[in-house]
C-alpha cells in the first residue's frame, strides 16, 4: 500500500513524496515587467520539501493577465527572473512546475497596456468585481477572440510553456479550472459559439485539448500536466453536461501522455473515481473537504487508491515545512487569509518551521 510519504515517478521526474503544494495567487510580482523577485525565491525554496510545487498561476501573454502583480512567462526579463525562483528551489531538493494561466474575461483593462480589454470564447461579461490598482470595478465585456485569435493563444500557450524550461521549471500545468480561460471554453454560459470552438460538447472541449497538445508538443508530454476543475462555478461559470463533458475531455487528453491529471474536485467523488479509472498516468487530487481546508485526513486517498498526490493548498501557505508537520502529526500553523495577495514578506516568508 502506497503512502504519501513514499516517493513518486512522475513520469520520470522523481518526486520525495506524494504530497504537492497547490497553485496559489499571491499578488507579488513586484519586479520590473511583471517578474518574480528574490522574495518570491525564498518563499518558494521554504517549500521545496514538497514533491511537487506548483506555481501561482502565471500568464502566457500580456492579455492573460488578470490580477495585480502577478508574473509572466513571456519575456526575456521574466525567464531570467523566474530562474533565481527555479534554481533556489532545486538548491533545496526541489522540483517546481509552472502553473500556465490565461484568466480569460477575468480581468479589467486597467490591468492591461496599450487599450488591450480581456477575452473570452464569446463576448460575455463576468458578474461580479474585480480588486484593481484603482480599487473594486466592474468586470467588462470581454472581447469574442477570432479563429486567428484562438490559434495565436494556443501558441502563446507553447511558447510559454519553451519560456518555463528555458527558466528551469522541471514541467508546467496549464490551468484549465476555476472559470480562466480553458474553464470558459468549456462552459455553457460563457462560450456561445456556434463555430467549431463551440456548441457541441466536442467543439467545447477543442480548445483545452489544442492548448494541451501543443504545450505536450513544445515541451514533451512528461513535463506537462493540466489542471481541471469539474462542476466549479467559481468565477460565475456554468457548465452543462458535466458527467459527459469531463469524461470526454479526459479522454481526448489520455492519448497525448501527460504526466499527470490534476481535479480540483468540487462535483462528486464518483466523477472523480471516473475520471480516475479512465486517466492512464498520475492523478492529482486538490480534494473537496468543503466546509474545512484539506487537512492530514486527505492522505487517505493516497492510500486507498483514489489519487497518486494530494495537494494542499492553503495549508502549504501557512507550513512551509508541511510534509515534516503530517508526518509529525502536526503541530499547524493556522492561515493569515488578510496578507495572501499583496503585500511584502508578512504572511509570505515568515510562517515558522518547525525547526524554529
Amino acid at each position: 500500500m502506497a503512502t504519501a510519504f513514499d516517493s513518486y515517478d512522475l513520469s520520470g521526474t522523481k518526486l520525495a513524496n506524494r504530497i504537492a503544494m497547490a497553485p496559489m495567487t499571491r499578488s507579488r510580482a513586484y519586479g520590473p515587467g511583471a517578474t518574480p523577485t528574490d522574495l518570491a525565491a525564498t518563499y518558494y525554496a521554504q517549500r521545496a520539501g514538497a514533491g511537487l510545487i506548483i506555481t501561482e498561476g502565471t500568464q502566457p501573454s500580456v492579455v492573460g493577465q488578470g490580477y495585480t502583480n502577478t508574473p509572466g512567462l513571456h519575456s526575456a526579463d521574466q525567464v531570467a527572473a523566474w530562474r533565481g525562483v527555479t534554481e533556489a528551489v532545486h538548491a533545496e531538493g526541489g522540483v517546481i512546475f509552472a502553473q500556465l494561466m490565461h484568466a480569460g474575461r477575468i480581468g479589467h483593462p486597467s490591468l492591461l497596456p496599450d487599450g488591450l480589454i480581456p477575452v473570452a470564447p464569446s463576448a460575455v461579461r463576468a458578474a461580479g468585481q474585480l480588486y484593481t490598482g484603482e480599487g473594486l470595478l466592474d468586470f467588462v465585456v470581454p472581447k469574442a477572440l477570432t479563429e486567428e485569435e484562438i490559434l495565436q493563444t494556443i501558441d502563446d500557450f507553447a511558447a510559454a510553456a519553451r519560456n518555463a524550461i528555458a527558466a528551469g521549471f522541471d514541467g508546467v500545468e496549464i490551468h484549465g479550472a476555476n472559470g480562466y480561460l480553458v474553464q470558459q471554453f468549456l462552459s455553457s454560459n460563457v462560450n456561445l459559439r456556434t463555430d467549431g470552438w463551440g456548441g457541441s460538447i466536442e467543439g467545447r472541449i477543442r480548445f483545452g485539448v489544442a492548448v494541451a497538445t501543443a504545450v505536450s508538443e513544445a515541451i514533451g508530454p512528461e513535463r506537462t500536466g493540466i489542471r481541471i476543475s469539474p462542476g466549479n462555478t467559481y468565477n460565475d461559470i456554468a457548465e452543462e453536461q458535466v458527467e459527459e463533458l469531463y469524461p470526454a475531455l479526459v479522454a481526448r487528453l489520455a492519448p497525448l501522455g501527460l504526466a499527470y491529471l490534476h481535479v480540483g474536485e468540487s462535483w462528486d467523488r464518483e466523477l472523480t473515481l471516473r475520471l480516475r479509472a479512465a486517466w492512464p498516468s498520475a492523478l492529482l487530487l486538490n480534494p473537496n473537504t468543503h466546509p474545512e481546508r484539506t487537512g492530514p485526513e486527505a492522505l487517505a486517498l493516497i492510500e486507498d487508491g483514489t489519487a497518486d498526490v494530494i495537494t494542499f493548498g492553503a495549508a502549504f501557505l501557512a507550513n512551509p515545512d508541511l510534509p515534516a508537520r503530517l508526518a509529525a502529526g502536526g503541530p499547524f500553523n493556522t492561515p493569515d487569509l488578510r496578507t495572501a495577495f499583496g503585500g511584502d514578506h508578512r504572511g509570505y516568508t515568515d510562517y515558522p518551521a518547525l525547526a524554529a
